[in-house]
């Protein structure tokens, strides 16, 4: 069955890179929802429902964390995967989002098969 995702990140060109990782991992996917940050991710949600979350950590607006939270904190929303693609190198943010409820991270650079890896078993 095909996964309707949500792709959110500041940068229109690493939104089309990770579907185009999606895609190269053989995912799935149905439709494709993309953000440039968190309130337009929330907004994005509202209006169609997605079985998948990748998003960045670092955004204007609404970061990664803050969207996290709100994914979590909804009834509708908290059992949807996330996963966080970041370039924090440091391990106090990433650590900080599965402390939060991800299911998972890449860091960027990040290849299909690392994708892959960390939605086996999500599904």
């Amino acid at each position: 069955m095909p996964l309707d995702v949500l792709i959110v990140d500041d940068s229109a060109a690493i939104r089309k890179i990770v579907q185009r990782m999606l895609t190269q991992a053989q995912v799935p996917v149905g439709k494709v929802l993309e953000a440039g940050d968190g309130v337009e991710a929330l907004a994005a949600l509202r209006q169609h429902p997605v079985q998948l979350v990748l998003t960045d950590i670092n955004m204007p607006n609404m970061d990664g964390l803050q969207l996290l939270g709100q994914i979590r904190g909804s009834a509708d929303w908290a059992k949807i995967p996330v996963i966080m693609i970041t370039t924090e190198g440091g391990e106090a943010k990433v650590m900080e989002a599965v402390q939060r409820g991800a299911n998972g991270y890449v860091r960027k650079p990040f290849t299909a098969d690392q994708i892959k890896q960390k939605l086996d078993g999500l599904f």
